[in-house]
């Protein structure tokens, strides 16, 4: 038979190679040659098959999926692209910063960082010098990212079991009250930065305009039937991360560094939903950070633990699924690190919303990275992920065998992949390593 047709009964025995651009990631242990990492050429190549750049990372702690993240953006930045952590829980990210003469911007209590996840970002410049239609243009995406994110935080409150609702009409409320906040609703040429506690504020002691505007009777019934959104929000304001991320931003990142990591590892004692809404302001800012970038202006997005985020529920959930959407148009690879396909589905009851949109993240990345599974992950592998019993078998046996062994999907293509490390990158990208400096050993 053919090497086409040999494919068929003997999977992996042959296959289509990749281009070798890109980062040099290891070996292809079908091919014997190197293996190079390029999601962005990926793109643009109509041989492989890839609409997006975007990547899921999995694989149980300890396969070596962090020093693989770590080597993919680090060899990356050769070819033009920098990294962005967009929230480092354990400060994983730490070392490399510090590595490449990057100082990690620390967010939690008690410390100087600041961040205004309704900040205007690169759009907000030059306000009054715009022409009429791109000045309507600017508004329009802006407002869009903050209706998502004031979603996902309201969201993410629970009366009981249940969440707290934002529909049509919170949300009509909410555009309202911040065309007002902004003076964008006054027609001014200016437009005024504003915050989730100005926005609690007004939202609590309205305007007589404000009132009338949303369509209320009375300021009575205005507070009346926007109680829930007003109760979620205070609860933002005042609860466990009151002063992160309800003032101006007092950080001013350099954006021409190779490398910028925003911590949150002083926020893991309060709770991985605290640090799933520290995630979910994180990640908007970033985008609106990102919203003019310029052609060219590469970045690798990495989201550590983003289940973290979206457990939040369906808002946080269609949060994340707008950034993977935009990833294309701002030229960003968006990382996004998990340790099971599952995990996923832990954003909702079974069936739900919140399940249904998260089970569908998954094709917003057309490159998934599979490190090692133990073998009752290998149903989820082939229900979520499509996965022969031989690709199955191959993440629940090779790939446990060793760390730094993957199944790199790309596309429809798989390969064998192992990462190979320089002793300096692995002191560098592996977190095991650090238990070598540890005083408890001999």
């Amino acid at each position: 038979m053919t090497s086409d047709q040999a494919g068929v009964l003997w999977p992996f025995i042959t296959g289509p190679g990749l281009p070798p651009t890109g980062a040099v990631m290891g070996i292809d242990q079908q091919s014997g040659g190197c293996f190079y990492a390029d999601p962005g050429g990926w793109v643009l190549d109509d041989a492989i098959g890839v609409t997006n750049p975007n990547v899921f990372v999995f694989g149980k702690p300890g396969r070596g999926k962090s020093a693989t993240i770590k080597a993919f953006a680090a060899r990356l930045m050769p070819f033009g692209y920098r990294t962005l952590i967009a929230g480092d829980p354990k400060d994983e990210y730490e070392p490399l910063c510090r590595e490449l003469g990057v100082e990690p911007i620390a967010v939690g209590h008690g410390l100087s960082a600041r961040i205004n996840p309704l900040a205007f970002g690169p759009l907000g410049q030059g306000w009054a010098d715009l022409p009429a239609a791109e000045a309507r243009r600017r508004v329009a995406i802006v407002f869009a990212r903050w209706l998502t994110l004031i979603r996902g935080l309201v969201g993410s409150q629970r009366i009981g079991e249940s969440r707290v609702p934002f529909g049509p009409v919170e949300e009509g409320v909410v555009k309202t009250a911040l065309a007002h906040l902004t003076g964008h609703r006054q027609g001014n040429t200016v437009l005024v930065e504003t915050t989730i506690p100005q926005l609690w504020r007004l939202l609590d002691e309205p305007t007589d305009e404000l009132v009338a505007e949303c369509r209320y009777a009375t300021t009575r019934q205005f507070l009346d039937e926007t109680r829930l959104l007003r109760d979620a929000l205070g609860q933002l304001v005042s609860g466990a991360l009151a002063g992160l991320f309800d003032g101006p931003t007092t950080i001013d990142i350099d954006w021409d560094a190779p490398i910028q990591s925003l911590s949150l590892s002083r926020l893991e004692a309060l709770g991985d939903e605290a640090v799933g809404i520290a995630l979910t302001c994180l990640n908007s800012w970033s985008r609106g950070m990102r919203e003019l970038a310029a052609p060219g202006d590469l970045r690798v997005v990495v989201r550590d633990e983003s289940w973290k985020q979206l457990r939040l529920g369906p808002e946080a959930v269609k949060s994340f699924d707008a950034d993977l959407r935009l990833s294309r148009r701002d030229g960003d690879v968006q990382v996004a690190v998990a340790h099971k396909p599952s995990d996923l589905l832990t954003a909702g009851d079974a069936g739900s919303q919140a399940v249904a949109i998260a089970k569908d993240l998954l094709h917003l990345a057309d490159t998934h990275i599979l490190h090692g599974q133990d073998p009752a992950v290998a149903d989820d592998l082939h229900r979520l992920l499509g996965l022969s019993a031989i690709e199955q078998e191959l993440v629940t046996g090779w790939a446990m065998q060793g760390k730094g062994r993957a199944l790199w999907c790309v596309g429809d293509q798989r390969y064998k992949v192992l990462t190979i490390l320089h002793e300096k990158e692995r002191r560098l990208f592996q977190t095991n390593e650090r238990w070598l400096d540890s005083p408890a050993r001999p």
